[in-house]
């Protein structure tokens, strides 16, 4: 039995991003009615309304999802408990030390996955006890790490240090991509960027046309003196540039920033002034779908690709 399915008891090793202004509980209900880990991005969600996301997402599937949870966010303790309250049994915990959350949660029976982006972190997560890794290579959208690794040679990497569940992500949209990160080493994959462009995406329809929309250097990896992140190039990725270019702090970064730059752009729709995040595989994303059309898609290519992996012999 496949690691994945196994530890998170669904049908298909496909766990969907918990990204911020992505995530609520239709997109994620829908991936896990769909055969795979559905999550809750609890990211851009106040305490108050994940716990009501958390309540929706009961109602609208019987089957397993889980939170993602994003350790530099405040108010990460009033998260926890809702979560425990609320009996998630799955967390996801990202951009901070797995050490601070993992045995706390543990101790209260859930699964606890911690997202990396090197293997040094890799290792220091399976040493927190966690019962899973994400792998993210640099061609992820969001947030990510600084090294530049990429998914095809992060993933072989972080295998050959760690002995619990490896889950790929960054630039894996299809069942071809699946297929490539497991034979690679991973046992299951995350996609974030494919699901951002879906009907049941709480992101505003701007910026899921602008998914479709976006080519093959359409994006860059930037903001790495605060927390780098992967967005389109719009004004406002034109404008970080152009303080780049005056050699500006990471203070006038910051004031350039300001606040909910990541809301107007992705939930608002403010194509010119916020802020876009997705992967760079965004350059294969070109209709928007149903989480049942996706999955279902992934899968049998998957499949077919896997019959007739015979014809790369030589």
């Amino acid at each position: 039995m496949n690691k994945i399915t196994q530890l998170f008891n669904i049908k298909y090793p496909i766990v969907q991003g918990g990204m911020i202004w992505n995530s609520g509980y239709k997109l994620a209900s829908a991936v896990s009615n769909a055969g795979g880990l559905g999550l809750i991005g609890a990211g851009s969600m106040y305490p108050d309304v994940l716990r009501e996301h958390i309540q929706k997402c009961k109602k609208a599937t019987d089957k397993p999802f889980g939170i993602n949870v994003p350790m530099l966010y405040p108010n990460i303790e009033d998260i926890i408990q809702i979560i425990i309250e609320e009996q998630v049994k799955i967390v996801f915990t990202s951009a901070g030390n797995p050490k601070i959350w993992t045995t706390y949660l543990k101790e209260r029976g859930i699964t606890v996955v911690h997202v990396v982006s090197s293997s040094k972190f890799a290792l220091k997560a399976q040493e927190a006890g966690v019962d899973a890794v994400v792998a993210e290579g640099f061609e992820a959208g969001g947030h990510n790490g600084r090294e530049e690794t990429t998914t095809f040679t992060l993933i072989p990497m972080v295998k050959e240090q760690i002995n619990i569940p490896l889950i790929a992500a960054g630039g894996i949209a299809s069942g071809r991509g699946m297929l490539a990160a497991m034979v690679l080493g991973a046992d299951g994959v995350q996609m974030g960027s494919r699901f951002a462009a879906s009907f049941e995406s709480s992101a505003h329809e701007n910026f899921k046309k602008t998914i479709i929309d976006t080519q093959e250097g359409d994006t860059q990896l930037t903001l790495k003196e605060l927390a780098p992140v992967r967005l389109i190039k719009n004004k406002f990725y034109n404008d970080i540039q152009d303080l780049y270019s005056k050699c500006s702090s990471p203070e006038d970064l910051k004031v350039l920033l300001g606040r909910a730059r990541a809301k107007k752009g992705m939930f608002e729709g403010d194509l010119v002034e916020g802020e876009l995040e997705i992967g760079q595989i965004a350059g294969l994303i070109h209709e928007i779908k149903s989480v049942k059309t996706i999955i279902n898609e992934v899968i049998q290519e998957f499949e077919t690709v896997s019959n007739n992996i015979q014809r790369f012999k030589f």
